[in-house]
């Protein structure tokens, strides 16, 4: 049973190997207990349960027998509110930590203390209204326990809702809250999960960044007060993604107590620990408060986007591979969640603007020769787009550089080189020199009186208004329509400022970040559902948007702009913490690299972007029939290793943010098919001995190099490892296994 329910007051949410037990003290107060490795229940007459969501300087607990029948005397306070472990905190009710819950009501006040009011059991796991969130293929898969609160004043209840996916480790929260009185609410902040610990010896990991070096590991040992992180640029970021997770300052890899959230959403959000005076620690995730702001009027409600939590007593690995299950089979969805991704070319970096039709088919043709699937034309091809100044929004077909069309081109790339078609687009953004935005000047985020202030020569149209909505579900899908297009990069190039709405009040205003995700989605939602066989890859100036909510609509992100091979070493093991490879689009680029001027073996790059989705980014036509050669054996040995590279278990077992070296193992589910990659960046002189010491394995079988036919332990890759002999900076080896599989004969 997922949901145990003890005495109408103590729950117990087990997944397989953990554990979350809440408990309602004294009729009123939802308080939390434990979240942890599963254990049993404790004795719901053992008085220690209530200890261990309150501290022992509060008053004793009364025995049952000194309230009659359970009641409890008006204006009985058992205990401060600033010293018990809440299960969802609010303000102005004796707790001076960080409130889950923050509302204000017509007449400015803003106390709103909640008692707990019922519960509700519900088997299965239902969606969220407008929102992504994490599914389930069968009500066997998940329980779900709604938690219900009031405020006893202001008619003000509040939905906590928790599900537990058993097998699949982890539980989700969510929170709905509902207006009941007569009066107007405001929302000013809303966590969808808090979690009161009572220590705080801790490590906090989080991954923050900028453009071009996402997803940047940080580990720093909690310290007094507040450790936030979050985001107001109306996306979830460069520079910060909504993850994070504290680990027992013992954890590493593969060992060690590591409690992780991640936020499903893809706009500002808020998150963050805070250390009080008794060295409790609180954690939290949920909707930024600086600016948000929800109306509610009477009868009116208002969801939370859902978190993720993963407990794991293996280490940040063993957290790793319980999201990476969960986001392959029951986030991402469609046709290609369990379709093997196609290998690419993508022109951008190849010729930026400056293409025509039979240069792109140029690269096409070479392309098929190598092995290639799929064909993607970047940016460039519509309105009048020679440069980054105009035409977006304008999503008709510049026909000086494609005469043919876009259904032409596409038909060319089909049947003279037999590859599929994809294309790019920017549908969020509106240029001020395009059609689009001379016809329509108040369809963008602006401030009436206030310049609008462009980036990237561009402005954010307002997702908000169900008429731009209408419009990108229209012309998006006429482009998709009108061609036999297979692939979509759907970018986001910059972030939102002069935050104004021309359609909402004044009082909505603060409502406009939030109604343009919800308008995101509804707009996404329309166009992959009329597309399914479409493979849809979101990208924001990179992964400026690498997170749960946009991989509900689209199975994969371009992993960062910055395309260099050691750059990418930490990138891609930073993103690897919460998210699966069949989420990380890698490609080769040209050398010197673009981004970064640095220059690098073909080999390195090859094997960099073998650990994610495969593919080129430059042009083909300039290679050497070397390395058009060297292309052609990647390709071939990454169509052997991309089914269980997209859909196995990863293992890092090397942290190039600790060292010199960066080392993975991709395992299939059933461990007989095994990829490793060794990465040593800089060259060292008389260095020590380094082994690539392998993970995940069966430690009583035999595995076979692919390529030397050498045989090797299972236990002896993983214990002792083999001997990496690198010479030079930038250099990098990688081993292709197989399980030897024993046949028993009966009369053996």
């Amino acid at each position: 049973m997922a949901v145990e329910v003890k005495n109408n007051c103590i729950f117990h949410l087990q997944t397989k190997n953990t554990s979350y037990i809440m408990a309602v003290q004294y009729q009123k107060y939802l308080t939390h207990v434990y979240w942890g490795k599963k254990i049993r229940l404790p004795k719901v007459e053992n008085a220690s349960l209530m200890r261990w969501a309150c501290f022992d300087v509060m008053e004793p607990v009364p025995e049952a027998e000194q309230f009659p029948e359970g009641k409890i005397p008006d204006g009985f306070i058992p205990f401060s509110m600033d010293y018990v472990r809440q299960e969802f905190p609010t303000e102005q009710v004796g707790d001076y930590r960080m409130p889950a819950l923050e509302v204000e009501f017509e007449d400015g006040s803003r106390c709103c203390p909640l008692v707990y009011d019922g519960y509700n059991i519900l088997e299965g796991k239902k969606g969220l209204q407008g929102l992504p969130s994490v599914y389930v293929e069968s009500e066997e898969e998940a329980q779900t326990l709604e938690l219900y609160l009031r405020d006893e004043n202001r008619g003000l209840k509040v939905t906590l809702t928790y599900c537990v996916l058993e097998d699949w480790d982890v539980i989700t929260r969510s929170v709905r809250i509902e207006n009941l009185d007569k009066e107007t609410v405001i929302c000013r902040k809303i966590s969808s999960a808090s979690i009161d610990f009572e220590d705080s010896e801790f490590d906090l990991i989080r991954l923050p960044g900028g453009w071009g070096k996402e997803r940047c590991i940080e580990r720093s040992a909690l310290h007094s007060g507040a450790q936030i992180i979050g985001s107001r640029r109306g996306a979830s970021s460069h520079q910060m993604n909504p993850f994070l997770a504290l680990l027992r300052r013992n954890t590493t890899e593969e060992q060690g107590d590591v409690y992780g959230l991640n936020l499903v959403y893809s706009g500002n959000f808020h998150a963050g620990v805070e250390v009080e005076q008794l060295g409790m620690s609180r954690v939290y995730m949920g909707l930024g408060d600086e600016d948000f702001a929800w109306r509610l009027q009477s009868g009116e409600q208002f969801t939370a986007p859902e978190v993720v939590m993963v407990y794991s007593d293996q280490g940040i690995g063993g957290m790793s591979r319980i999201y990476h299950r969960l986001y392959r089979k029951r986030l991402v969805r469609g046709r290609y969640r369990d379709d093997v991704r196609p290998i690419l070319v993508n022109n951008w970096e190849g010729t930026y603007f400056d293409f025509n039709e039979e240069k792109i088919v140029d690269i096409a043709r070479e392309a098929a020769k190598l092995g290639i699937e799929l064909m993607v034309l970047d940016d460039g091809w519509f309105g009048t787009r020679n440069d980054d100044t105009t035409s977006l929004g304008d999503w008709f077909v510049n026909k000086e550089k494609l005469p043919s069309g876009l259904a032409g081109l596409a038909e060319r790339i089909n049947k003279e080189c037999g590859l599929a078609f994809g294309l790019w687009f920017e549908p969020e953004m509106v240029s001020v020199d395009s059609e689009l935005y001379r016809k329509h000047p108040d369809w963008c985020i602006h401030v009436p009186g206030r310049d609008r202030k462009e980036c990237r020569n561009q402005l954010t149209l307002d997702l908000s208004r169900a008429d731009v909505c209408d419009y990108l579900v229209e012309t998006v899908g006429g482009i998709l329509d009108s061609a036999n297009i297979t692939y979509v990069k759907w970018d986001m190039n910059r972030h939102m400022s002069n935050l104004g709405s021309a359609l909402l009040p004044p009082e909505r205003q603060r409502e406009m970040p939030h109604r343009y995700m919800l308008g995101l989605y509804r707009v996404m939602e329309e166009i992959i559902t009329a597309h399914p066989n479409v493979l849809f890859e979101s990208c924001s100036g990179g992964g400026g948007r690498f997170d749960p909510g946009m991989l509900y609509y689209m199975p994969q992100t371009w992993t960062s702009d910055d395309t260099d091979p050691v750059e990418r070493l930490f990138i891609q093991y930073g993103t690897s913490l919460v998210y699966p490879i069949s989420t990380m689009g890698a490609h080769v680029s040209a050398v010197p690299n673009h981004q970064s001027g640095r220059v690098t073996s073909l080999d390195m790059r090859g094997n960099v972007a073998m650990s994610g989705n495969f593919g080129y980014e430059l042009d083909l036509t300039k290679f050497t029939d070397e390395e058009k050669q060297e292309v052609r054996s990647q390709i071939e040995q990454y169509k052997e290793l991309r089914t269980f590279i997209q859909s196995g278990d990863m293992y890092r077992t090397a942290n190039p943010y600790e060292g010199n070296t960066a080392a993975w193992v991709f395992v299939s589910e059933d461990r007989e098919n095994v990829f490793a990659a060794y990465f040593r960046i800089l060259a060292e002189v008389n260095p020590p001995i380094r082994r690539m010491k392998f993970a995940g394995l069966d430690a009583g079988a035999d595995y076979r190099d692919v390529k030397t036919g050498q045989v090797w332990h299972g236990d002896e890759l993983m214990r002792v490892g083999i001997v990496v002999d690198l010479h030079g900076d930038y250099q990098s080896r990688t081993w292709q296994l197989k399980k030897i599989v024993t046949v028993q004969h009966p009369h053996s």
